[in-house]
């Protein structure tokens, strides 16, 4: 069980389980970044222009809780714990905490000089408010809530000190705590319709939100009072950028040519086959690191035929020539995934990389032993008159490079004889298909900062539907009893050496069953003008900061 610790600003940490979450491992997760922090003296003032891809639904990361949400709550939440790349947890709104020994009470002990953009106190309430927020099904959290379901209630016991009670021990407690999508708002901000708290969340973070124009920007103002950054960042007080513009360019080549022209300052999801352009630009610099947690992937639906016996599922992963895909797609700049677990994650193990490497002559013999034997006019395969179909629904956000490797999937698993149907759809489609298991393969990936990723995408528990749409977590439907009591038993310990044992058998367990189809890991890639210095990226999500970022004047 877990011991009682305590943690404050005066320089002791407490490390949970020696949680490694590093830009740099030897399996090429991370890339060299040149001028990663440029010389020069820090200049306060002047315009940062940011470009992206993606536009959130909505700008509170509680709810629902998608990538482009974090990266642009980084900017203007802070968290009560935060994370640095060695996986050590340090104090930041919450000063200092005690663990109980039973693992079931977390009492915080809170900043008293910290206040929200819209003049509210930062107090033991908020951290309610918050916690409460994420946990309510009606805030519809597909990740904050997903993240605590241990969560009970929190006690006030004075304005300053929170004690947060969870069901059950949860030692990825304080990791996740340390995500932005556990940002704490203001809870006078909450206590307005969600609606409205999408449009215009407030935080007590570096800048605040001005206003969104959707499908063209978000303007950031930085707060001026901003004095208790993280102790990962490289000063403390306001931000040096007065304003920031977050800027959608869906189109990468578009994005791409707008900070080579110099029209942005930086831009994130630099298209692979911009990488090398960029790194050979004077006028830029490249900054990339692999996200920990579940890769990008094809989730395979169990619940139903035909992946619903585990020779047809290794015999389409074994169909796949995901590494030829990556080369021909992505110009070689994207590493494989081969595992259940990102490389960055915390307890990654090598050992299932190539669990179920691209082999179609293994392929076509495991789907003669499971009865496929004959193929029609088109060879595809056929058992009992029925072809052996595979519906993979694609969303309509889906990047181009993204959909062009699936179709060089599906081509690679014809030759085995697999019909597999791409069918494009808007977002909402393809989400109710999800929400009601009407699919065969679901693409998608998990980041965070913890292997217990494995249990929110593996495990029983996350079965049900959950969030919007009626999303589960649980996308392939696998339901094993020794690989719940597993990943269970790993949040009853911190004990390093133990996390590592269980989550190396629940990474054999999930690979052994052949239930998703991994690529390749999500990747922060940003090409940044040469005028631009310290935009970093921070240490728990490897997501974009802005606070210690400044530009010459």
């Amino acid at each position: 069980m877990l011991s009682g610790h305590t943690v404050s600003q005066s320089g002791k940490t407490l490390l949970l389980g020696a949680l490694l979450v590093t830009v740099c491992l030897p399996l090429g997760a991370c890339h060299k970044n040149k001028h990663a922090r440029r010389a020069g003296s820090p200049v306060s003032g002047g315009t940062l222009i940011y470009a992206t891809d993606r536009e959130p639904v909505c700008l509170d990361p509680h709810v629902q809780g998608d990538m482009p949400q974090v990266f642009v709550a980084q900017q203007y939440l802070d968290s009560l714990v935060s994370m640095d790349k060695a996986g050590t947890i340090h104090p930041w709104l919450a000063s200092s905490w005690d663990i109980s020994p039973d693992g079931l009470s977390y009492t915080f002990h809170l900043r008293s000089d910290v206040t929200f953009t819209d003049g509210t106190p930062f107090t033991a309430e908020a951290v309610k408010a918050n916690l409460d927020h994420m946990a309510d099904p009606a805030t519809q959290s597909s990740t904050a809530g997903g993240y605590i379901r241990q969560y009970h209630s929190t006690e006030i016991v004075d304005s300053h000190t929170a004690i947060v009670h969870l069901s059950r021990p949860y030692a990825a407690f304080l990791e996740v705590l340390a995500q932005g999508f556990l940002g704490i708002e203001s809870p006078q901000a909450l206590a307005r319709p969600r609606d409205l708290n999408c449009q215009a969340p407030v935080g007590s973070g570096p800048f605040r939100i001005v206003s969104w124009d959707r499908q063209n920007k978000i303007v950031f103002d930085r707060n001026n009072a901003y004095h208790w950054a993280p102790p990962t960042a490289l000063h403390d007080g306001p931000a040096y950028l007065e304003h920031v513009e977050w800027r959608f360019i869906p189109e990468p080549s578009a994005r791409f040519a707008a900070v080579q022209a110099a029209e942005v300052d930086a831009i994130d999801s630099l298209p692979p086959e911009a990488e090398t352009p960029a790194r050979h630009n004077a006028d830029l610099w490249v900054l990339m690191a692999d996200r920990p947690g579940n890769p990008t992937n094809g989730t395979l639906n169990i619940r139903r035929a035909p992946f619903n016996d585990q020779l047809v599922r290794e015999a389409f992963i074994r169909s796949a020539d995901i590494e030829g895909a990556l080369s021909s797609v992505f110009f070689h700049h994207y590493r494989r995934a081969g595992g259940p677990l990102t490389a960055t994650t915390p307890f990654y193990s090598p050992d299932f990389e190539h669990a179920a490497d691209y082999n179609p002559d293994k392929a076509n013999t495991l789907l003669d032993q499971a009865g496929w034997t004959t193929k029609d006019a088109d060879g595809i395969r056929k058992r009992n008159g029925q072809r052996l179909t595979v519906h993979i629904p694609l969303r309509a956000s889906l990047s181009n490079s993204e959909r062009t490797l699936w179709e060089q999937v599906q081509a690679t698993a014809r030759e085995t004889g697999f019909d597999v149907l791409l069918e494009n759809a808007d977002d909402t489609s393809v989400n109710a298909r999800e929400g009601q298991w009407d699919y065969d393969v679901r693409v998608g990936y998990w980041n965070t900062n913890t292997a217990d990723v494995l249990r929110i995408v593996f495990s029983s528990e996350f079965l049900g539907a959950a969030g919007i749409a009626g999303h589960h977590q649980n996308e392939s439907g696998f339901s094993n009893p020794e690989f719940d009591r597993i990943v269970n038993a790993a949040l009853l310990t911190t004990d390093s050496e133990q996390r590592r044992d269980l989550y190396y058998q629940a990474q054999k367990i999930v690979s052994a069953a052949f239930l998703q189809i991994t690529t390749y890991p999500q990747t922060t890639r940003l090409a940044i003008s040469k005028r631009v210095h310290d935009i970093r990226l921070e240490p728990s999500l490897n997501v974009t900061t802005l606070y210690d970022a400044w530009v010459e004047q």
